[in-house]
């Protein structure tokens, strides 16, 4: 039988670095383990922020210091590039080390070489949060890449050298496709991502339905927390208003009763600087195309329903960027 993604992950993990280097311990679960949902204090490889669970990690790193267990490294990883992920699913797992970095780790997301390439914009996502968190985002498609980073962990000076490195590396894969692809412009990178730039805060909309979070074959939760983070580090410091098109007020506030304990919800819901936000918020939308988006909440978009869904899509983009809408 085929070794699934996590599995295939964490042997590498394992068979590259072993259970230490140098002073660094490393904490790892079988797959069939659910350890790695618990908190890292309470055994686990999972990491909190203001109450708030990010996913778990595959693996981490940690220093032995008084008969205390201090984490230092927190990984993600997964196999996608070998299974068919050349789009934004890569970025539903960014979460999972972000934890990590929030709390003032490095953190790294590891996407195993493979068919398809990493998507650049994880890079300039990992960036920026490298710049705005306590720890350093790391971004890597070859285990080796980490092993400085592990071997230099007590020496502070030479640990910061190779946090730059690979940083840098990062940062100019990211600029190269930013410059090639939107011309180094940001409302033109907006425009193309279903983005709105207004003066103090960002309009990011979607198709999400209800159903698609509460149906687990959808992952639309790790999507839809991966395209946040996309939008809110790329533009970091504006509010970002994550305007689900097919979803009501009353949507939401059935998924905060019957989706309480669910880490994805938990995250697009309390994520500092991030409001979620529906049709039922735009000021001055045509109760026609009200009609239309409430005809079609619970329909995926394809066939007839994606052509009234543009159609809805086309006037809500155009009065928002005009002033004839505004998000209230």
């Amino acid at each position: 039988m085929a070794l699934s993604s996590d599995e295939i992950i964490k042997r590498e993990i394992f068979e590259t670095f072993g259970a230490s280097i140098g002073n660094l311990h490393l904490r790892i679960f079988p797959e069939s383990s659910n350890d790695d949902q618990r908190l890292f204090a309470d055994g686990g490889l999972t990491f909190s922020q203001d109450r708030v669970d990010y996913g778990s990690c595959d693996a981490a790193w940690y220093i032995q210091q008084n008969g205390e267990k201090i984490p230092a490294i927190g990984m993600e990883g997964t196999d996608a590039l070998n299974r068919k992920s050349s789009g934004n699913a890569q970025y539903q797992r960014f979460h999972h080390a972000l934890g990590a970095v929030k709390n003032g780790l490095i953190g790294v997301y590891y996407l195993k070489k493979g068919i398809d390439k990493i998507q650049d914009d994880l890079f300039g996502m990992a960036v920026s949060a490298s710049k705005y968190e306590k720890g350093n985002y790391l971004v890597i498609d070859d285990l080796e890449h980490l092993r400085p980073i592990l071997e230099n962990y007590d020496n502070p000076e030479e640990l910061q050298k190779q946090l730059q490195i690979i940083l840098c590396r990062m940062e100019k894969k990211f600029l190269i496709k930013f410059h090639n692809q939107y011309g180094g412009s940001w409302n033109t990178f907006a425009e193309k991502r279903s983005t709105i730039i207004l003066q103090d805060k960002i309009i990011k909309y979607a198709g999400r339905m209800r159903r698609s979070f509460t149906d687990s074959s959808q992952r639309a939760g790790h999507i839809a927390v991966g395209e946040m983070y996309l939008s809110k580090y790329f533009f970091y410091g504006r509010t970002i208003n994550y305007l689900m098109l097919k979803m009501t007020n009353e949507d939401l506030l059935y998924l905060d009763t019957h989706k309480a304990d669910d880490k994805e919800w938990n995250l697009l819901r309390n994520e500092p600087d991030v409001v979620l936000k529906t049709m039922d918020d735009i000021q001055g939308l045509d109760r026609t195309i009200r009609a239309k988006l409430l005809s079609i909440r619970n329909e995926p978009i394809k066939g007839r329903v994606k052509q009234i869904y543009n159609e809805c899509v086309r006037n809500i983009d155009a009065g928002l960027r005009n002033g004839s809408l505004n998000i209230g």
